[in-house]
């Protein structure tokens, strides 16, 4: 959800275009800085702008939190190869959605990070592999594509530079897996989406065998301002080693969910309270998942942290792609659980045998537990199954699953206990009484 105000918390940068008029236009873009960075890209060397990327302390905003401007410095430049720009647009991890505002609202900023980083690895293609559901996003994608087209941003002698960069759209047919970015590529390849064993990694040999930069959108939308304002200011706005904004999506039982553009290490209290107006029905919080579905859940005690990646791993979770989900004290962590393996179990590819096995294992036992008819040693099934998955898998889908799972095992053991003793749910006797 976009909100009509900006909340006083935010510091509006990727999305200060979002309430403006046409913002999506390239006029629009236009008078309001728009490709002003790439020229000035234009007139600065390769390894300049990825110096100025590497200041920036920007990590890439699809999950894993990678230094962008080193992913970018593993691009050999001397390859005799072709290079691409890929665009993972495949938004797919529940709880999320913030790349699906900025291709609506703003998708020339995408097209110029993605020229940016064209011109820092010497591209001359770049694809937007974007999820088949965002049907309405490829229409605005592409007109905007035409756009920069006819107003010489792409194709060939692109403002008279001598570079030649263009761009494409790529539908994904609805799987989740493609969101990893071996298995995108083997998609946008025209081949099942399944993933790579690594390495090589895609730097070297990614799209079609070449070099390859492959980043999220919100990473490509944050190099614009990088380079117009410099890699130091952008690094401030964060904390140490995790430069600048981020886009959270902020959903489940909160007074006004939506979309915000916060500092990196912003308190996830008071995003929770202050940002997100508190948790609904003026219930208590129970728990949040501060990443996505993905990530371990977190008990309402620990969420006094700050939601960058450094300080949510030594919290024992991850910020992954900032899906922030918020349950209040009313929720079943059993029934929540269940369905976030459900998930999993149908979305693994099956490529290879510990997640395709494990998450139908994981998923078949928690619904078990959900409906009250559990078996003893079912919970100790939970644990050892999501242990034996993890870092056991070909691509992190595996890891997604049985992270979760395995959380909400240890911090709410207790609940899970009930169900398996045929006891009423403590979640439901709250509600009752709430």
């Amino acid at each position: 959800m976009l909100h009509p105000e900006p909340h006083p918390a935010e510091v509006v940068l990727l999305t200060r275009r979002f309430r403006l008029r046409d913002s999506a236009s390239i006029d629009t873009y236009l008078a309001t800085e728009g490709y002003q960075a790439f020229r000035k890209a234009l007139a600065m060397t390769p390894e300049e702008i990825i110096e100025e990327v590497k200041k920036s302390n920007l990590r890439g905003r699809g999950g894993a939190g990678f230094p962008t401007g080193l992913k970018w410095s593993f691009v050999p430049r001397n390859s005799p190869k072709p290079k691409y720009i890929v665009a993972n647009a495949d938004e797919g991890e529940p709880g999320t959605c913030k790349d699906r505002l900025l291709m609506q609202y703003d998708p020339h900023s995408l097209l110029e990070g993605m020229l940016i980083a064209a011109r820092a690895v010497g591209a001359r293609a770049g694809y937007i592999y974007i999820r088949g559901e965002y049907r309405y996003l490829i229409e605005i994608l592409d007109r905007a594509i035409e756009e920069a087209r006819r107003r010489g941003f792409l194709g060939r002698n692109i403002l008279g530079s001598g570079m030649d960069f263009d761009v494409y759209t790529h539908s994904g047919a609805g799987s989740y897996e493609c969101g990893e970015e071996t298995a995108l590529l083997e998609s946008l390849e025209g081949k099942r989406g399944v993933p790579r064993l690594r390495p090589p990694f895609p730097a070297t040999s990614g799209a079609f065998g070449c070099p390859t930069v492959l980043n999220n959108v919100e990473t490509f939308c944050a190099v614009p301002p990088i380079i117009l304002k410099g890699g130091l200011a952008f690094a401030e706005l964060g904390t140490p080693k995790n430069g600048g904004t981020r886009l959270f999506a902020i959903s489940g039982h909160v007074n006004r969910p939506g979309v915000y553009e916060l500092p990196m290490g912003f308190n996830l209290l008071r995003m929770i309270h202050e940002v997100a107006g508190g948790v609904r029905g003026g219930r208590k919080l129970k728990a949040v998942i501060p990443g996505g579905s993905s990530c371990p859940v977190l008990r309402a005690e620990e969420c006094d942290v700050a939601m960058d990646f450094d300080s949510l791993a030594r919290a024992g979770s991850m910020l992954g792609s900032g899906g922030v989900i918020v349950m209040d004290e009313t929720t079943c962590m059993v029934k929540a659980a269940a369905r976030i393996l459900r998930f999993y179990a149908h979305e693994s590819c099956g490529f290879c045998t510990p997640c395709r096995e494990g998450t139908r294992w994981l998923a078949t036992v928690l619904t078990r537990l959900e409906r009250g008819e559990g078996q003893p040693g079912d919970i100790e099934v939970v644990r050892n199954v999501a242990r034996n998955m993890l870092g056991r898998t070909f691509c992190p889908l595996g890891d997604a699953a049985a992270m979760p799972a395995s959380s909400f095992v240890e911090k709410f053991r207790e609940e899970f206990e009930a169900h398996l003793e045929g006891k009423p749910c403590p979640a439901e006797e709250v509600a009752i009484h709430a």
